[in-house]
């Protein structure tokens, strides 16, 4: 690579607050909450406002969802952003009334607030392959 081209690299990451070590691959930069708990702004990743519902990220492939289980709490909103690294699939979680399209390329968001707690089987109701059937998680919501 020569100079040029690493220092426009090296300006570019800068103005996005990403900066690459010489010799490591580039990994992107993870700004929204995991299932931890932990508030995060997607666009800037710094904590978001006590008013904004807490994002998670979920990531769907064949034949499973990542995370696989996440805990959220009761009559707290929760933001959920859906991708896929793949094919369509669902996100269907018939207790919390959430039935949504996950197509490749497109992120799909939908706010929640749980208006019970309890165990939910999440699946993929969309036919995504052979192992389809085996594509589920847990949401768990707490008192």
């Amino acid at each position: 690579m020569s100079k040029k081209t690493a220092f426009i690299i090296a300006l570019i990451g800068a103005a996005a607050g990403v900066s690459i070590s010489a010799g490591l691959p580039a990994r992107p930069l993870v700004l929204a909450a995991a299932a931890t708990g932990s508030t995060t702004s997607v666009k800037s990743g710094l904590p978001a406002p006590a008013d904004q519902p807490k994002v998670i990220q979920i990531v769907a492939h064949k034949f499973a969802f990542e995370p696989n289980r996440i805990t959220l709490k009761k009559g707290v909103p929760v933001t959920i952003q859906l991708t896929s690294r793949d094919v369509k699939h669902g996100f269907y979680i018939r207790g919390l009334k959430v039935d949504e399209e996950i197509e490749p390329g497109k992120t799909t968001e939908v706010t929640i607030t749980p208006d019970k707690a309890g165990t939910f089987p999440t699946i993929c109701d969309h036919l995504c392959g052979i192992g389809h059937k085996h594509m589920n998680m847990t949401v768990v919501v707490e008192e």
